[in-house]
């Protein structure tokens, strides 16, 4: 038997010493990918990538390496980028990092990934895709949740035609994040500096623009109002510091269609929901909950006629009237999943539209959304071309 065509692609991994780039993208999506023998593209054909591990820590990196069996690393970017061998420059670095790298891998001409928010303003993430759409240079964006065992779920029952007209949805994501004064923090302090790229606002309506706009309708309009409920955290070393970024943001997303989706997300909440993220979708034929994997649906036909009486308990159990839906597909961790589609989009020329102009919608809600809040206003969210 023929041995199968293999695409050898290099891949810049700059970021993989932080929690992000290392567990998601090394560990497993590209690591997972490599232990597979490479992405499939048929019997005969198949893409492996081949990493080079790029970081500040030089001791981080080689332990890093050896667990992978040896993979090469560098402490410098620009020498990186200067090697033929590597095609592809991914970028996991903390978001006021990544502009500047992602020009230089843009100038370098390699193939741009990378995770969101993919720039700290919108003006810098429009440049940012100007610039490799006119080198020619396949770009992307990391928009992982739209490969959610329950995004994907909540995606079929809509092509279906579950829902009938879409009502409105309801989205709530968040969790308490631990201060550090007893016991650690769970999130990295940047997160909680607004002079170090953190804030709620700027992370999550990334992920909300590309959910609502994929899933759903495209956002018109948003009304935000934004809260930094933790005024002191420690860091990682235990030294308090000031939080002057947002952990809390509480918005009113309005779509086309006439679809209104309010969305919560705080680091300072409890969780008592089916997940740390749920989306509720309400239609005049059916209604669905979605977590990260799980979905449960409740058609027209089932729906309980419930009578409001605050003097008496309720003889319904609301929980009661939900079907879980069954697993009906085989569900990959949804950044690996993403990742063989670039890795295809790039050495099969495959079509992939998740590019660095729908990253830039993304800092576009978000500045919406800070803009509305300092306002106490409803604010437009016009569409982004990415022409100049």
């Amino acid at each position: 038997m023929e041995k199968p065509k293999v695409h050898s692609v290099g891949i810049i991994m700059n970021g993989v010493t932080g929690r992000m780039g290392l567990n998601q993208h090394l560990r497993r999506s590209v690591g997972e990918i490599i232990k597979q023998g490479g992405v499939k593209i048929s019997d005969a054909e198949r893409i492996v990538p081949r990493p080079l591990l790029v970081g500040r820590s030089e001791a981080r990196l080689a332990a890093i390496s050896q667990e992978f069996g040896g993979l090469p690393y560098s402490t410098h970017l620009d020498t990186a980028l200067a090697d033929p061998e590597y095609s592809i420059y991914f970028d996991a670095q903390t978001t006021p990092q990544r502009f500047d790298a992602v020009t230089r891998a843009i100038a370098a001409r390699k193939h741009v990934y990378c995770e969101k928010p993919i720039a700290e303003t919108l003006a810098q993430a429009l440049q940012l895709y100007r610039s490799a759409d006119s080198a020619g240079i396949k770009n992307g964006v990391v928009q992982d949740k739209l490969w959610l065992p329950g995004l994907v779920k909540l995606q079929r029952l809509r092509d279906q035609g579950f829902f009938g007209r879409i009502l409105a949805l309801r989205g709530e994501f968040g969790y308490w994040v631990f201060e550090g004064d007893t016991i650690p923090p769970q999130r990295p302090s940047w997160n909680y500096r607004k002079e170090d790229g953190g804030g709620i606002i700027l992370d999550m309506f990334c992920h909300w623009r590309y959910i609502l706009d994929n899933v759903f309708a495209p956002v018109k309009a948003v009304c935000c109002t934004g809260a930094t409920l933790i005024p002191q955290r420690r860091d990682e070393s235990g030294k308090p510091y000031a939080c002057t970024a947002d952990d809390s943001a509480f918005a009113l997303f309005e779509l086309e269609g006439g679809i209104l989706a309010p969305f919560n997300s705080s680091w300072a909440t409890r969780v008592r929901r089916d997940d740390l993220l749920t989306v509720q979708v309400d239609g005049t034929k059916g209604s669905a909950v979605a977590g990260l994997r799980d979905c449960w649906i409740q058609p027209y036909g089932a729906t309980p006629r419930p009578v409001w009486n605050p003097d008496a308990p309720s003889a319904l159990n609301y929980f009661d009237g939900w079907q879980k839906m069954p697993e009906q597909e085989t569900y990959e961790n949804a950044f690996k999943s993403q990742w063989e589609l670039f890795l295809r989009h790039v050495a099969h020329d495959e079509p992939f539209r998740w590019n660095l102009l729908e990253g830039a919608k993304g800092l576009q809600l978000a500045e919406k959304g800070i803009e509305s809040w300092k306002k106490r206003a409803w604010v437009d969210v016009e569409p982004l071309t990415g022409k100049s």
